[in-house]
């Protein structure tokens, strides 16, 4: 496999490539500093990324990969414990950080290249890309919900294939310029968010911290996508009845983007009524990166996460394995994947991945979805956390918080659920009301769920909070929900 990024050497040269507030780097100020570190790293085998929201991050990580080293960016909000757990696990023989930021303890000891953005190559000297396709490329930690994290091993034609099946789903090309406020230790900031623009030789501007003005500023600037989860789009239908501005801005992109965690139809609504735009979804892990996508030339399709990726194959599956054989946008099964955009493995840990594929090679995702007739895929949450066995039915976490959340007083919504010893389970609601000091009665709430979906699917219970349990990428924190 030849370069992941052909356009440092056949791109545009004096095209941006990456902009974090005033710096940037053009095409051919981004080779020359990724050349001069990867001649620095060549050879050093695992390589930390302290992963700050800064052209330092993306330099590091873009000369490891061209200098066929494996990069394993660190969340800089990690506790020691979970840090110390990644360091002793990946072996990294060095750390690569911004000039002047502060390391924890747990890194001090490691070797450390601060980068330099304005460094310039010898020519010539830039080591050959690893040209198997296999190389590891990448080593992302899980959020570790049921364990420490686990490193999942990323080759290179994961990154390139994933890249190149959503360059054919959106129309990607050289001529986007992305916006987003995205971390970079996530394969949604990092791979989706800077390696995917610097593959199609396009340009990416970073926002450093997420916010409605930023937004406004870049779509009004040339920006013709953005990238968000579904906390950024919340906030920005909450803003736009309030900021005709924001509203402009965004009519103007070719494509808004939502994605690691599922986009509330109500603020799809919200945001298509403001703006004429429709927000597209797409569905993928750490695991798999990408799996599926609404097409930028296909219909739009709220409350999806569209149809399988080129070359990725996508099935679901019953409690005990057996595929289902037809599909009527009503029966949940597991879904399982298979493609090239799939890890290897998780690092030092041959049970877990055994026990993640099936026999004929299908990875078990433990998501759990509905899929229509014309091959949409609409999830409806986690397998262990969001699928509701409740009066023997099969009821899926995920529409309910939608239909939840389409009542005016309510403003976030997550649903689980409780042993029941009539029922099995039961279905609990967790309510961030609109007006704290005048919230929905719960039967108001079970009411409005049972005529839009069914009566067996309404909360039995709700809990009133001021706010849920989010973690970094913005995804509610189930685990977290419980009460005295």
């Amino acid at each position: 496999m030849t370069s992941l990024f052909p356009a440092l050497t056949t791109g545009p040269t004096g095209r941006v490539a990456l902009r974090f507030g005033d710096r940037s780097l053009t095409y051919a100020e981004l080779a020359a500093a990724t050349g001069a570190l990867a001649d620095r790293v060549a050879g050093a085998g695992r390589v930390a990324v302290w992963a700050t929201p800064t052209l330092e991050t993306a330099v590091a990580v873009v000369a490891a990969l061209e200098a066929g080293v494996a990069a394993v960016p660190l969340n800089p909000k990690s506790g020691e414990k979970e840090l110390g757990h990644i360091l002793t696990d990946s072996a990294p023989t060095l750390v690569l950080a911004a000039p002047g930021a502060e390391l924890p303890p747990p890194l001090r000891d490691l070797a450390r290249i601060d980068v330099d953005v304005e460094a310039r190559g010898t020519s010539g000297t830039t080591p050959t890309p690893a040209t198997d396709p296999e190389a590891p490329a990448l080593v992302v930690y899980t959020s570790g919900t049921t364990g420490p994290p686990k490193g999942a091993v990323l080759p290179r034609r994961a990154i390139a294939s994933t890249l190149d099946a959503l360059a054919d789903a959106w129309q990607w090309t050289g001529d986007d310029v992305l916006v987003h406020g995205l971390p970079l230790f996530h394969v949604h900031g990092l791979v989706l968010g800077i390696l995917g623009p610097l593959r199609r030789g396009g340009s990416v501007r970073h926002l450093g911290r997420f916010g409605t003005d930023g937004v406004t500023r870049e779509l009004n600037d040339g920006a013709t996508m953005l990238f968000g989860v579904p906390t950024m789009y919340h906030r920005i239908a909450q803003a736009l009845p309030e900021d005709p501005g924001l509203a402009q801005a965004l009519g103007k992109a070719r494509l808004l983007v939502s994605g690691s965690a599922a986009l509330p139809v109500h603020d799809h609504e919200r945001i298509a009524a403001a703006t004429g735009q429709r927000v597209v979804e797409r569905y993928g892990m750490t695991e798999t990166l990408m799996n599926t996508s609404v097409r930028a030339d296909g219909g739009p399709r709220p409350g999806t996460v569209g149809v399988p990726l080129p070359g990725v194959e996508v099935r679901l599956v019953e409690e005990d394995g057996t595929p289902l054989t037809s599909y009527d946008g009503e029966t949940v099964g597991e879904i399982q994947v298979r493609g090239p955009n799939l890890f290897t493995g998780y690092l030092n840990r041959p049970d877990a991945t055994a026990a993640a594929f099936t026999e004929d090679g299908w990875f078990r995702t433990g998501d759990m979805a509905v899929r229509d007739p014309d091959g949409y895929v609409r999830i409806v949450g986690r397998k262990a956390t969001d699928l509701i066995k409740s009066g023997g039915y099969k009821i899926g976490a995920g529409e309910i918080e939608n239909a939840l959340l389409e009542h005016p007083g309510v403003r976030e919504a997550a649903v689980t659920g409780e042993p029941d010893a009539d029922l099995g389970e039961r279905i609990v609601a967790w309510i961030v009301p609109a007006d704290p000091q005048s919230p929905p009665a719960e039967g108001e709430l079970a009411d409005h769920v049972a005529r839009r979906l069914a009566p067996h699917k309404r909360p039995r219970t709700v809990h009133y909070l001021t706010a849920l349990p989010r973690n970094d990428m913005g995804k509610i924190m189930k685990r977290a929900l419980t009460h005295d």
